[in-house]
């Protein structure tokens, strides 16, 4: 499928486009790129003083650049800006931040010629993806500008299996370095492209893992034998809340014909809140999600290049400004990082409940032979410990702070960070649903559910025993959990 950008795209296309999908501009896409274009030639033209077109950046803002030094300037800032460190970012993040580079560009205020998006659509369509370090970013600078790096033929490339230097990788695909213009440099590091990126991906991440959460869920309820009333929807209706509204419904047709629990009702006058809360918190997770995805898609919407070029009746002109800086996106998505490590808690709290034999009512810890084995007893500790580092990695990125560029750039809002992080907390969050859903198989297998599942349940024990076996302490216990992991990062959960 191609994804045609006229209007700015949405989250959801954006990761569309980092998972592979094809990239094009409309026509009049192209018609407000080239605009801008002609825009940023007549200031340079006229000799107007304009931020980062004939003056420096940063704390450099005042001092003015000679016309036959422009183009040095764009190529410097660059070069200068690609200072990031550590290991590379995987491809479908780099993928993602490329795509919301073109859909910014596309927006035709910043100025650049269209040969730039056009080198950035050839990337991305035949699938040479820049080299693009991890961390050192404040803002937004030294991931864009390595991916700027390799348009002019500096910097890595990777095609295929293959990481190449950059001006040798064009050459094989039959592009040319390119000579950047005034501002264009700037243009290519500037805006908020990398954290929203980012942010797209986390949210399709984030979505998988909460399907999953909910899939899980349901099959924890039904090894305990949980009361379903708390789930009925007149009792939750007396509680507002579109996501709890959701999971309710959700649990009660994953729940639906379960013979096993139809004989336990009425057991336990009520069920601890790790399960009888699944709607609450669960559902608050996906009223967060909504709301991040809002708050991401209007950072799409917006023109994040500073400075931005105008047309008025009378002459172009040249407006700095703060688009750049991104205090609602960090913000939203340090709430989603909170929010998904309170269902990460909540998940670790039930498989405490599915392998803990003063609660469960089953096997203690699920073992084939307790004693002799030790079932699931320490992957309930690595989920402990797993949702201790998604606590803290839920601290806010958006209060650290910061001073950069001799006091010019005096406040930082880190949303890139914030995104970094939030990545960080999902590998964890994956994991620990996996944790989960290995014990909900081995509790319904030992609870002989068997012939009385629900039928959804029927199905989803299935499909996890189609790559997961019964675990017996016949094998080591780690990759069974990391199959559970990539399980919930990769697949979708059957449908009830």
């Amino acid at each position: 499928m191609t994804i045609v950008l006229d209007a700015p795209l949405t989250w959801t296309q954006i990761a569309a486009v980092a998972h592979g999908e094809r990239l094009e501009l409309s026509r009049p896409a192209w018609e407000r790129v080239d605009e801008a274009a002609a825009l940023v030639a007549a200031c340079v033209e006229r000799g107007d003083r304009a931020y980062g077109i004939t003056t420096g950046v940063g704390a450099l803002a005042d001092t003015v650049v000679d016309r036959n030094s422009q183009a040095r300037l764009s190529r410097n800032i660059v070069l200068s800006h690609a200072c990031g460190v550590g290991s590379p970012l995987d491809d479908v993040a780099v993928r993602a931040i490329m795509a919301a580079q073109v859909n910014n560009l596309a927006h035709g205020f910043s100025g650049v010629r269209p040969v730039i998006v056009m080198q950035l659509l050839a990337l991305l369509d035949r699938g040479a993806t820049p080299v693009v370090p991890s961390l050192g970013s404040a803002g937004y600078l030294t991931h864009c500008a390595h991916i700027a790096s390799t348009l002019i033929g500096e910097g890595c490339l990777r095609l295929g299996d293959e990481v190449l230097p950059a001006r040798d990788a064009l050459t094989r695909l039959d592009l040319a370095p390119l000579e950047l213009g005034a501002k264009e440099g700037l243009s290519l590091v500037n805006g908020t492209a990398c954290s929203t990126g980012l942010a797209c991906l986390a949210l399709a991440r984030a979505w998988q893992a909460l399907d999953w959460a909910d899939a899980t869920a349901a099959l924890s309820l039904e090894a305990l034998g949980c009361q379903l009333a708390a789930f009925d929807s007149d009792v939750l209706a007396l509680r507002p809340g579109v996501g709890l509204r959701e999971v309710g419904e959700t649990l009660r047709q994953r729940l639906a014909g379960s013979e096993f629990l139809r004989a336990r009702q009425g057991k336990r006058t009520q069920d601890a809140l790790s399960l009888r809360a699944i709607p609450h918190v669960h559902g608050m997770a996906h009223d967060v999600l909504r709301q991040v995805g809002l708050v991401v898609d209007d950072e799409l919407a917006a023109v994040t290049d500073n400075p931005v070029v105008l047309s008025t009746a009378t002459m172009p002109r040249v407006a700095s400004q703060a688009h750049a800086v991104a205090p609602s996106l960090a913000h939203a998505l340090d709430s989603c990082a909170v929010a998904l490590a309170q269902l990460a808690a909540m998940s670790e709290r039930r498989t405490d409940r599915l392998v803990n034999p003063l609660v469960s009512g089953l096997p203690a810890f699920l073992a084939a032979d307790p004693g002799a084995g030790s079932g699931l007893m320490i992957a309930q500790y690595t989920a402990c410990a797993l949702a201790g580092e998604c606590r803290r990695l839920a601290m806010p990125a958006s209060l650290d702070g910061g001073v950069t560029s001799a006091l010019q750039e005096d406040f930082l809002a880190h949303p890139t960070a914030a995104a970094v992080k939030l990545h960080a907390l999902l590998e964890r969050l994956e994991q620990i649903v996996g944790i989960e859903l290995v014990a909900a198989c081995e509790a319904q297998d030992a609870a002989g559910v068997a012939g009385r599942r629900a039928p959804a349940n029927e199905r989803l024990h299935a499909f996890v025993r189609q790559a997961i076996e019964r675990y017996t302490d016949d094998r080591q216990l780690g990759p069974v959990l990391e199959s559970a992991a990539d399980i919930v990062r990769t697949r979708a959960p059957p449908m009830p």
